[in-house]
């Protein structure tokens, strides 16, 4: 069994927004998955980005509004958005308090490596 906190996880932090790395590469024999609880701070947004694996976002706690491809739509608590292979994608607080929510992605990746190297690809670079 693997078990972890937030606050056993390595952490990444941007401007408004801190990223807890609860599964990545390398954490299971399959590498199936990938899991990461970010909290975004109120009025602050994630930067515009694609990458190869899918992805879901499970909205936890707050109010937003999330970017998939050409996709407009506000997010809710309990809520679950679908983000394909490759598809630009990104997500901002729209309320008072801290949004919060679980990102999963499928195969799982070395999220470290991207948060600190910069690999994930950023809507208007090549």
């Amino acid at each position: 069994m693997l078990k972890r906190s937030p606050a056993q996880c390595p952490i990444r932090v941007r401007p408004g927004l801190v990223s807890h790395i609860l599964l990545q590469t390398g954490d299971t024999p399959n590498n199936n998955l990938a899991v990461t609880r970010v909290e975004v701070a109120p009025a602050a947004r994630q930067q515009a980005h694609s990458h190869a694996p899918e992805q879901i976002y499970v909205i936890l706690e707050g109010i937003g509004r999330m970017n998939v491809g050409s996709e407009v739509t506000a997010v809710h608590p309990g809520e679950l958005i679908y983000i394909p292979s490759n598809v630009v994608h990104s997500i901002e607080n729209t309320g008072d308090g801290k949004l919060i929510y679980l990102s999963v992605s499928v195969p799982a990746f070395d999220l470290e490596a991207l948060y600190d190297t910069g690999q994930l690809r950023v809507e208007g670079e090549d």
